[in-house]
Formats: C-alpha cells, structure tokens, sequence
C-alpha cells in the first residue's frame, strides 16, 4: 500500500476504520488492515472527510481590493471599480494572484474548484488564457473546472459571444453567464443555453443578485431547463431575490427549482458584504433563503465567490470558514441544521460539478482530508486544522502544530 490511515471517523455512531490507497485509489476500508505500507498515518479518531469543493470562485480577480477600495461597498460600485482595474492587469499579474490564491485552497483542503475566469471584447483573452493554462499546471495538486464567464454581458457588449465560442472550443468545462447584467435576461438565458447544447456543456449562472425579486428570471430560467432537457445541468450562484418573496410565493418557486433540478450555491462573504446596501432600518441579511431551498428538495451549497477584491473584502481561501460564516447568517446552527453544512462543502458540490468517483469510497479516487477533530458534527464549528491533504492517492499538505499552556 502507499498510504494507510489508521482509525478514522467517518461516519456517527459507527467503528472507527483503517483507509489504505495505492496507485491513487482507495483500495479497502476496513475496521483493521493488517499489511504495511510506505506511509502509515495515526489518525486516533480524527475525522476523515472528502476533498472539499470551493464551487464558485473568481480565481482572475483574487487579491487587488488594495489597488482600488470599494467605498460604498455597493454591488454597482464593486462593478465600476473592478471594471477601472481590468484594463491594467497583464497575464503575469492574474498569474500570480490566481497562484497566491491556488495555494491558500490547497492549504485548506481544498481539492475541486470551479472558477469563473472573465472576457470581453476591451479586455481580450489574456485572463481566460492564463487560468486555463494554469489548471493543467495544478491538475497534480487539485481539479480546476473553468466557467467562460461574460461579466460585462452578452447582449450589450457586442463581440462578446464570439468570444463565448471561443472559450467554449479552448476548452471551457461551463457555460457561464449573468443574465441580471444584460440588455434582456431571458435572452441572455436563451444564448447561454444555445452554447450549452451546442458545446454539450453544463450552465452556471450568476443569477438574480439583488435585494427585491423585480427584475429575476429565475422562473424563467427553469422553464428553460426543463424545456432544453437540462435538468440537474445547470447552476446558480448568489439567488438573494428569493429572501424577497412571501412563504407562498417562495414555496412555488423552490418547487419549479426542484423540479428543474437546479444547484444552487449560497455565496455568503460576498452576499453579506454587498446586499441590504439601501436599507436605512431592518437592513436585510441578502441571503438565498438557504434552509428553505434544502427542505424543498434543492441541492444547495456554499461557495466563497471572491476573496479580497471589490466584491469581498477579506478572505483566505478556507472554505470552511466560509461554511462557518452560513451558520449564522442563514440560520442553519440548529440541532437538525448543523449536521447538514458539511454536506454543502463536500456531497452538494460534488453532485452539482458532475464529480463522479467522490466520496470515501472503495474504488474512487483518494481525495480526501483529515481534520483536526473527533467529532463530525463539529467538523464545521471547529474550524479544525487540515492535518493532512490527499490529492489522487498522494499527500499535498501536512500540517503540524505545537500548543503549550502553562496554567
């Protein structure tokens, strides 16, 4: 063997197993395996859970919120400002940022991301080129999935779907698109979804960020998806319009999600930071109504969305701490609640990329994370220390620490 953990936790209530990997597999789960290996790890209990999934990132736009501030900390300024600061990035600039920000995820576990690498027709292809290059350079040490994103629209900058086909034939993994920052959102929608079926691609939107539900398409956009047969192929990001609407208005929008199987990702840092910016009084939490979504059959997760930039602030690529800043917010620290946040960071994620072998199964491959914690349900609460990171069957990270106390 390469690798055997000995006695993890992966389950509640259940024995503590031994792990063993070779050739990047998980090859037996037992409760005690007896042959060596070149590398034995003692876990005693800690918690064993899969590669966590950060969703929903803009790797090209990481760490420039101290070139230029957003001062009024609105969505429509964090737009203005970043679009001033495009024109001067260079590819050897968002290389280096995208790499600073690479190595802060892998740090923290992460092994899956999904990042939203922009174009359009004054900033040219520079941006989309380097993440692309840069997700074959990281392909060892953690699985990049890249969404041709149009920040700036599709409709209302001409050349920009020429450049949507484009990215799709370089080799684009999704069809972004943000349909509330267009000309016409159903047919922002519409384009989309013709690069989809043409590329045989999956959609991911940046859908509806907006304090009210006047202006959404999210009823749109699931006719859409049933109508294309798209069911369970398409994402969405932000959705804060839903924390707008009455019960019962609520209640038939998340059954038309359900049924169209849209994914759905709460972006907290980011929707926190921006949204309710207007409120003079009972200013809103601008939140997608998280808990509602996942009781009606939703598949929900949490994503980061940025780190240090106009549109967030702050950040160090945990998304755990992310998970943590959920339960909170949207109210999920509950004794029914709490134990389903893992989840929306790891199995939620997974399911919505189309990640086939996840999990820490016999069989798929060896992804996974141990943390600093004996207990599951405090995997989130805890804020554990990833003890070590495991990509393909190979470690990535090991983390050691030293607590003295003198009381």
């Amino acid at each position: 063997m390469d690798i055997i953990l000995k006695q993890v936790r992966l389950e509640n209530n259940e024995d503590l197993v031994d792990v063993a990997i070779n050739d990047g597999k998980i090859v037996k789960i037992e409760k005690e395996i007896t042959e060596s290996a070149s590398k034995e790890i003692e876990a005693n209990g800690k918690v064993l859970i899969p590669g966590l999934i950060e969703a929903h990132l803009h790797l090209d736009k990481a760490l420039i919120a101290d070139r230029k501030p957003n001062k009024s900390g609105t969505l429509k300024e964090a737009i203005e400002v970043t679009g001033e600061l495009k024109p001067t990035f260079t590819n050897e600039d968002i290389e280096k940022r995208a790499k600073a920000t690479l190595d802060m995820l892998i740090k923290h576990g992460v092994t899956y991301v999904r990042t939203q690498s922009e174009f359009d027709p004054s900033g040219g292809f520079g941006g989309f080129e380097t993440i692309m290059k840069l997700k074959e350079e990281y392909k060892d040490v953690i699985d990049i999935q890249v969404a041709a994103f149009p920040q700036e629209g599709i409709i209302k900058a001409p050349g920009t779907l020429d450049m949507m086909h484009k990215a799709m034939e370089m080799g684009a993994d999704a069809v972004g698109g943000i349909p509330y920052n267009d000309t016409d959102a159903n047919e922002h929608i519409d384009i989309v979804f013709e690069l989809a079926k043409k590329y045989n691609k999956p959609v991911d939107l940046h859908q509806d960020f907006m304090d009210d539900y006047e202006g959404s398409s999210i009823e749109y956009l699931c006719e859409k998806t049933i109508k294309e047969g798209f069911e369970g192929k398409v994402s969405v990001g932000h959705l804060t319009s839903l924390g707008a609407l009455s019960k019962e208005k609520l209640d038939k929008v998340i059954k038309d999600m359900a049924k169209a199987k849209i994914n759905v990702f709460s972006l907290p840092a980011t929707d926190l930071h921006l949204g309710g910016r207007n409120d003079e009084y009972n200013v809103r939490r601008g939140l997608t109504p998280v808990r509602a979504l996942r009781d009606g059959g939703v598949n929900v997760g949490i994503a980061t969305n940025n780190i240090r930039n106009p549109f967030t602030p702050y950040g160090n690529g945990d998304i755990i701490q992310t998970a943590m800043l959920a339960i909170p917010t949207a109210h999920l620290g509950g004794a029914d609640d709490l134990p389903t946040v893992l989840d929306m960071i790891t199995k939620s994620p997974a399911k919505a990329l189309g990640i086939e072998d996840y999990g820490i199964k016999v069989g798929n491959s060896a992804n996974m994370v141990l943390l600093d914690t004996q207990e599951i349900d405090k995997a989130i609460i805890d804020l554990p220390v990833r003890l070590y990171v495991i990509k393909d069957g190979k470690i990535t990270v090991e983390t050691t620490k030293e607590v003295k106390t003198f009381y």
